[in-house]
């Protein structure tokens, strides 16, 4: 992609009288030679997959570590149940976020988006909008233009892997992606599309990647919760006219400090954090045995 700066988003939308999904749209055209028409209908393909993930998810279905599996099913069934603390709406985002992630887990097809450790976000928060708002699902598909947007800008400015940027770059990249496409979604305009991605992200900044075993499975299948739920969050403060302090690009740049501040102990390498706990060491045991 031709953008390394939001800025340089909303700049060319306003000189071209275009949406922010539709510059990103032509900027996909242009660098891939495909027709307007060709780059939707890969996008659509995208989103049904990640429809077909979450239909498809198996509640049997267990990871070879035995880490994860069938939380995905508790939360289906928390859903159904009456005087839960938090509405349909959010409850949804949280169940679908953990059943993608343990799709990942178990080696069934997701989309990586914008990683596979980070699949469950986007998907959770989008195909939840879709159902209970009942959008047509082209809304969706340009709200994911949108959220492509961000993340393109995020990966070429700052990183979106966890080996190298902590796990800010991945689930924290996804919220902000999220949070974008959502305020796509509710009519906000551009500006308040570029800062709900910082609200999001700035709330993410120096999450650790220490996964136990090495394995995408724990902390990172529940962390995609916290990044859906926090994703809806920052759309609703940008909504409703909260700014970031801080400059979205400033943030994507702060995201990058930081994750090259971050030791290599806690950038995937399972060396530290989470993954040398006592309880971390009981399960791979049990695995090894």
């Amino acid at each position: 992609m031709s953008y390394r700066l939001l800025r340089e988003i909303l700049s060319d939308a306003q000189n071209e009288n275009l949406k922010f999904w539709q510059v990103i749209l032509n900027d996909n055209c242009r660098e891939n030679r495909i027709t307007e028409k060709e780059s939707f209908s890969k996008m659509t393909d995208m989103y049904i997959a990640m429809k077909e993930a979450d239909s498809n998810y198996d509640s049997k279905a267990k990871s070879a570590s035995g880490m994860a599996g069938g939380d995905g099913k508790l939360l289906e069934d928390f859903r159904k149940q009456p005087n839960r603390l938090i509405g349909d709406f959010l409850t949804k985002v949280i169940e679908k976020a953990v059943k993608m992630g343990e799709s990942n887990a178990c080696m069934k097809r997701i989309v990586a988006a914008p990683t596979a450790g980070s699949c469950g976000v986007i998907p959770a928060v989008l195909i939840t909008y879709e159902e209970e708002k009942k959008v047509a699902q082209d809304r969706i598909i340009e709200a994911l233009y949108v959220a492509g947007g961000i993340g393109e800008v995020i990966a070429q400015s700052a990183e979106i892997s966890g080996a190298k940027g902590g796990c800010q770059a991945e689930i924290g990249s996804a919220s902000a992606m999220a949070a974008g496409a959502v305020v796509y979604l509710e009519g906000g305009d551009n500006e308040a599309i570029i800062h709900s991605a910082a609200l999001a992200l700035k709330n993410m900044l120096g999450l650790t990647c220490d996964p136990v075993g090495g394995l995408v499975e724990v902390p990172c299948i529940k962390r995609n919760v916290s990044g859906a739920v926090n994703a809806i969050v920052s759309s609703q403060m940008a909504i409703a006219g909260i700014r970031s302090r801080i400059e979205p690009d400033e943030v994507i740049d702060s995201m990058k400090r930081i994750g090259n501040l971050l030791p290599e102990c806690l950038r995937e390498t399972s060396k530290d954090g989470l993954a040398i706990t006592s309880s971390a060491i009981k399960i791979m045991e049990n695995i090894s045995s």
